[in-house]
C-alpha cells in the first residue's frame, strides 16, 4: 500500500529594522486533493461510511491487507474505507472490473453499483464484471467494510484489449504542432498524450502536397513526439498527420494536417540530353528533359569533355539550336539548369562531331542566251566557311551503248556572289558555269573549304541538260487516217540531229475548239502513232505533233496550225441504246496474251446482296445490229477473255448480273479498239 497525507506548516521570515523575526503557523489539516488517476482514500470508524472521515489521503492502488486497525484512532473491527477517482477515459470502451477481499466490497461507476459483495465473511470473496465505459470523464467509487477479523481488499479496472472485444477507436491526438529547422532540415512533431488506458502508441504519416497519406506510416512511436530526419531539401511542402492506436489494433482518426515547407538545397535534375538533328544551314538541335518547371537553363559547350565550358545558348526550355557549333570538330555539350533557390543541376556531357559545312544546293537554271551557261544557286550557314568549290560531271548520250556515259569530271571556274542574307540564318550564293556546252548533261555539287584547307562533302547533286536555245524544225509530211481501230498518225522523221522525241496532241470538235489534249509520245526514230484511246464516234479531230530535242527545246506552239492535220473518225457506236446500269461496272482491254479482249467487272459498292449466281456477256454485231451472247451459260467469276474478237476494229460489250431467281440486271457497256498485228 502506498499512501500520502498532507499537512501545511508555514514559516514566515520578516526583516524589520535590521532584525530577523521567525513566525511559525499552527499545523492544520488541509483539504486533500489527489491528482487523477490516484485515488482519494477516506477512513471511517464505522461500516456505514458515514460521518466525518477520520483521515483522508491518496492511494495509487486498491490492494491492502490489515490485521489490526489500519491507523491510529480507528478500531480494528467495524471500520470502513472509501476510494474514489474521477479520470478521463478517452474514447472509453470495454473494461473488466475485478474485486476480491474479506468482508464487504461495493464498486460504483458514475454512482451506478456494478459489483456488490457487501457481507461479513470469513473467506475471500471475489467477482469480475465486464462493462463498457463511455468516452470522457467518469467517476469510480469503491466502498469497503471490515466487520471482524483480518481486513483485505483488492479492486482493479482494466481495459479489455482483445481485438474481438474492443472495437472502439482511440480518440485522435490533440495539440499537434510541427517545427522545422532549416539548418538541419529536420521536422519535429509534438502532440498531447492520449487519455486511453489501452493506448499502444502513435503512428506518424507524411504526404506530399496534393497527394494522399500512404497506408504504411512513416514512423511508429510510444512517445508524444517524433523527429523526421528524412525530408529532402528540395523546397517542397509536406503534410504530417498523427494517429493513435490501441492494444486491440484500433487506429484513431488523424490530427489536423501539419504543413512543412523544406529548405531548397536540391539541384534540378536534367536528363536525356540528345542531338536530334544537324543542319548545314541551321546548326545542331538538342532536346532534353528539364525535370521541373520555371528553370533558368543554358546550353554549355566545350572543346574538351572536362571543360572549361562556356555558355552557347541561354533562356531555354527543353530544346536548343546551336548555330555556331564549329564545323569539322567535336564539341562537348551539357545543360545547366538553375532553380529559383539558386541550385544548379547539370546534365551528362554529350559529344557531337559536326561535319564540315556542306552547302544546300537548291536550283539550276539554263542560260541559252548571251553565250550560254548554267546558273547555280546554293545556301550555307553564315557561320560556315564561305570559300566554295563547284564540281561538275558531264555526260553524253552514247548511241552505241544506248545510254548516257561520263565524258568529263572537273572543278569548274565559278566566282560565287553573295545575293541574300535573309534573317541571318543562311547566306545565298550564285555563280554561272559559262563553260557548259549545249546538249551536255551536267551534274553539279558544291563543297566548302575551311581555313585548314579541309573540303566538305559535296552538296546534293542536281542534274541539268544544257539547252542550246534552238528549237527543232517543224515536222513535215504529217497525215491522219481514220480506221476502225483509231486514227493512224504518220509524219516524216525530223532532219535535226538532236531530236529526242515527239509529242502528239489532239483537238476535238466536241470541246471548245481551242484546247489540245495530250495523246502520247514516241521516241526519235519512230514517226507513227495510233490514237486508239478516242472512241470512234464520228468526231472531227485536229492533231498536232511537237518535236522535242535533247536540250528540251520544242517546236514553237504558234506554228500548230502550220503542222496540224484534221480527220473525221468512223462512227462505230451501236445503234441499240444501253439501258441505265447501276449494278455492274465493266472494263475492256486488249488481251494480255495478244489475242482477243480481256473483260473484267465488279459489283457496285452500294450492293450488299449475295444472290448473284453469274454474269452474261454480249458483244455488238454490226451485221445483225444486236448484242449477241458469247457464252451459252452465265460466267462465274469477275473476268472473261473474248478470244474470238477480230483485230483491226472496235468492239462493244454488255455485262449483266444474273440473280438466283433468274432475273438479269441492266447491263454495263465497255468498248476497246484492237489494232491489227502490223500496228
Amino acid at each position: 500500500m502506498k499512501s500520502a497525507s498532507r499537512t501545511t506548516a508555514t514559516a514566515v521570515v520578516l526583516a524589520t529594522a535590521g532584525t530577523l523575526v521567525t513566525l511559525t503557523a499552527t499545523p492544520a489539516s488541509a483539504t486533500v486533493s489527489c491528482a487523477s488517476p490516484v485515488f482519494k482514500r477516506q477512513f471511517y470508524a464505522n461500516t456505514s461510511l458515514s460521518g466525518t472521515p477520520k483521515k483522508t489521503d491518496c492511494d495509487n492502488a486498491i490492494d491492502q491487507s490489515w490485521s489490526g486497525a489500519p491507523l491510529s484512532g480507528l478500531p480494528k473491527d467495524n471500520f470502513g474505507v472509501r476510494w474514489s477517482v474521477t479520470r478521463d477515459f478517452g474514447s472509453g470502451g470495454p473494461f473488466a472490473l475485478n474485486a476480491t477481499g474479506l468482508d464487504g466490497i461495493r464498486v460504483y461507476v458514475d454512482g451506478v453499483r456494478r459489483i456488490d459483495l457487501w457481507k461479513n465473511t470469513s473467506t475471500t470473496v471475489g467477482k469480475t464484471v465486464n462493462t463498457t465505459i463511455p468516452s470522457g470523464k467518469h467517476t469510480l467509487r469503491i466502498d469497503y467494510a471490515n466487520w471482524t477479523g483480518t481486513a483485505k481488499v483488492k479492486v482493479t479496472y482494466t481495459p479489455r484489449t482483445s481485438a474481438s472485444v474492443d472495437k472502439v477507436k482511440p480518440l485522435a491526438p490533440t495539440g499537434a504542432s510541427v517545427s522545422y529547422d532549416k539548418t538541419t532540415g529536420k521536422a519535429e512533431l509534438t502532440w498531447a498524450t492520449n487519455k486511453e488506458m489501452d493506448l499502444a502508441g502513435y503512428r506518424v504519416y507524411r504526404r506530399g502536397k496534393g497527394g494522399t497519406f500512404p497506408v504504411k506510416p512513416l514512423a511508429t512511436t510510444a512517445s508524444a513526439s517524433y523527429t523526421d530526419t528524412t525530408l529532402p531539401k528540395a523546397g517542397t511542402t509536406f503534410y504530417y498527420e498523427v494517429r493513435a492506436y490501441d492494444k486491440a489494433g484500433n487506429e484513431s482518426g488523424g490530427t489536423a494536417d501539419q504543413p512543412v515547407t523544406t529548405v531548397d538545397r536540391t539541384a534540378p535534375t536534367v536528363t536525356g540530353l540528345t542531338v536530334v538533328a544537324e543542319s548545314a544551314l541551321f546548326g545542331v538541335t538538342f532536346t532534353w528533359w528539364p525535370g521541373e518547371p520555371d528553370l533558368t537553363t543554358q546550353l554549355l559547350r566545350s572543346a574538351s569533355p572536362d571543360g572549361p565550358f562556356e555558355v552557347a545558348e541561354t533562356n531555354l526550355g527543353s530544346s536548343a539550336v546551336h548555330e555556331t557549333a564549329p564545323y569539322g570538330e567535336t564539341s562537348y555539350y551539357k545543360i545547366a539548369s538553375t532553380d529559383a533557390a539558386g541550385n544548379t543541376g547539370y546534365s551528362s556531357v554529350v559529344p557531337f562531331a559536326r561535319p564540315l559545312a556542306e552547302p544546300y544546293f537548291y536550283n539550276l537554271q539554263n542560260r541559252p542566251e548571251n553565250g550560254g551557261g548554267v546558273d547555280l544557286f546554293w545556301k550555307v550557314s553564315p557561320h560556315a566557311p564561305q570559300e566554295f568549290r563547284v564540281h561538275r560531271v558531264e555526260q553524253r548520250y552514247d548511241s552505241a551503248a544506248g545510254k548516257d556515259v561520263v565524258v568529263d569530271a572537273r572543278v569548274v571556274p565559278c566566282a560565287p556572289k553573295l545575293t541574300d542574307t535573309a534573317y541571318g540564318t543562311q547566306n545565298t550564293y550564285t555563280c554561272t558555269d559559262s563553260t557548259a556546252v549545249p546538249g551536255g548533261i551536267y551534274t553539279y555539287g558544291v563543297t566548302t573549304v575551311d581555313a585548314l584547307g579541309r573540303e566538305s562533302e559535296q552538296s546534293t547533286q542536281p542534274s541539268i541538260t544544257h539547252s542550246d536555245g534552238t528549237a527543232p524544225p517543224l515536222v513535215t509530211g504529217f497525215t491522219a487516217t481514220a480506221t476502225e481501230y483509231g486514227t493512224v498518225l504518220d509524219w516524216d522523221d525530223s532532219p535535226a540531229a538532236d531530236i529526242a522525241e515527239y509529242h502528239v496532241h489532239r483537238l476535238s470538235t466536241v470541246d471548245d475548239g481551242t484546247r489540245y489534249t495530250y495523246v502520247g509520245r514516241v521516241e526519235a526514230g519512230t514517226s507513227r502513232l495510233v490514237d486508239s484511246a478516242n472512241l470512234q464516234d464520228g468526231e472531227t479531230l485536229t492533231y498536232f505533233v511537237d518535236a522535242v530535242d535533247t536540250s528540251g527545246n520544242t517546236t514553237d506552239v504558234s506554228a500548230e496550225t502550220e503542222v496540224s492535220t484534221t480527220v473525221t473518225e468512223y462512227d462505230l457506236r451501236p445503234t441499240v441504246q444501253t439501258p441505265v446500269d447501276w449494278l455492274v461496272d465493266a472494263d475492256a482491254e486488249p488481251a494480255a496474251s495478244g489475242t482477243g479482249v480481256d473483260l473484267t467487272w465488279r459489283l457496285s459498292t452500294s450492293y450488299y446482296g449475295t444472290d448473284i449466281t453469274g454474269y452474261r456477256i454480249h458483244r455488238w454485231n454490226p451485221a445483225t445490229a444486236a448484242y449477241e451472247p458469247l457464252t451459252a451459260e452465265p460466267v462465274t467469276g469477275l473476268s472473261y477473255t473474248d478470244t474470238t474478237a477480230a483485230a483491226g476494229t472496235t468492239h462493244f460489250y454488255w455485262v449483266s448480273a444474273v440473280h438466283a431467281d433468274g432475273r438479269e440486271s441492266a447491263p454495263d457497256d465497255a468498248w476497246v479498239a484492237l489494232a491489227p498485228p502490223s500496228e
